[in-house]
């Protein structure tokens, strides 16, 4: 395999890549503030802090590929040198994944009750991530060549382990919650059910990227193969976000039954406590994770031949929201 195989070809390779998810996430993006018009403004800043970081990552690693390929043509030497953006973007991706993994850890606070047991950990891991990558990104601004970056390669596979412990972490408490929110209903737990294939699947696909950059960094250290799926895993951060986000609508459709409504966006605040944590053993088996409300008409006959509608409203509310 020639040097440049090795090197810029996987550098230019998941500059591509991450310019075809960045798209993805700025029609995501576009479709999420023109259907969810009335979400909370915390949510909109959320989406709009992690474009701006989204932004700035893309535009620092095209700058670095550039400079690679454009810039220092004709100059073989310049393959070992670090570019002058190709640190920098660590900081942008780090406030991604913290933004993002922030979001996923309010999730796990209010559907578990509240549990400090349960979301500290998740906190903890997610600070974890983001302080060994700072320090990461701080040490390296003075490194010079990517041998220097050896230096601190413990940092390096550190980031990765903490990015795939999160993001599985989180999944795994997201769908344990979720199946302990089954109700008796079919429809419900058809939506339970629905619910926890999409949260594996949002955390799955960080998880295993980050995992592969960790196997190629320490498989094949003489290439930039790991800096393709590291540049990654921020794109992925930011679509899984946008995904979870305009999933609601389509949720919510199809647990439609007559009356039946789903809310997705926030949880109540007087649905949680400690009574109706999935994880108390002592609470009432009403309490679950998803809002039911179910009508039906009875009809009642009367001598005079006459008939009367009436309509009863049943409700079976529980506070717990999937998103």
């Amino acid at each position: 395999m020639a040097p440049l195989d090795g090197t810029m070809g996987p550098l230019l390779i998941g500059v591509i890549i991450c310019a075809v998810f960045y798209g993805v996430s700025l029609s995501q993006m576009y479709y999420y503030y023109t259907r969810y018009p009335r979400d909370p403004l915390y949510l909109k800043v959320l989406v709009a802090a992690v474009w701006c970081t989204d932004t700035v990552h893309q535009a620092m690693i095209s700058h670095s590929v550039y400079w690679y390929l454009v810039t220092e043509f004709g100059h073989p030497e310049a393959v070992g040198l670090l570019s002058a953006t190709m640190i920098p973007e660590v900081f942008f991706q780090a406030f991604t994944g913290l933004f993002v993994q922030s979001f996923f850890a309010a999730r796990v606070w209010k559907l578990s009750g509240r549990r400090l047991y349960i979301v500290v950990p998740v906190i903890g891991l997610i600070l974890a991530e983001f302080s060994v990558a700072m320090a990461y990104a701080v040490q390296a601004l003075s490194f010079k060549t990517f041998a220097d970056l050896g230096k601190i390669k413990a940092l390096s596979i550190s980031i990765n382990a903490f990015a795939a412990a999160g993001d599985v972490v989180i999944a795994l408490v997201l769908c344990t919650i979720l199946q302990t929110s089954k109700t008796g209903f079919e429809k419900s737990n058809l939506l339970v059910n629905r619910l926890i294939i999409f949260s594996v699947n949002t955390g799955l696909l960080t998880s295993v990227c980050a995992c592969i950059s960790l196997i190629t960094v320490l498989a094949l250290p003489n290439t930039f193969v790991y800096i393709c799926f590291f540049f990654l895993i921020g794109r992925l951060y930011s679509n899984s976000l946008l995904a979870t986000l305009n999933a609601r609508k389509a949720l919510r459709d199809k647990s439609a039954i007559n009356d039946t409504s789903v809310s997705l966006r926030d949880m109540p605040t007087s649905a949680v406590s400690a009574n109706m944590s999935p994880f108390n053993p002592k609470r009432d088996h009403g309490a679950s994770g998803i809002a039911i409300r179910i009508d039906t008409t009875q009809d009642t006959q009367h001598d005079d031949r006459d008939s009367k509608s009436t309509k009863f409203g049943s409700s079976d509310k529980h506070g717990a929201e999937a998103v």
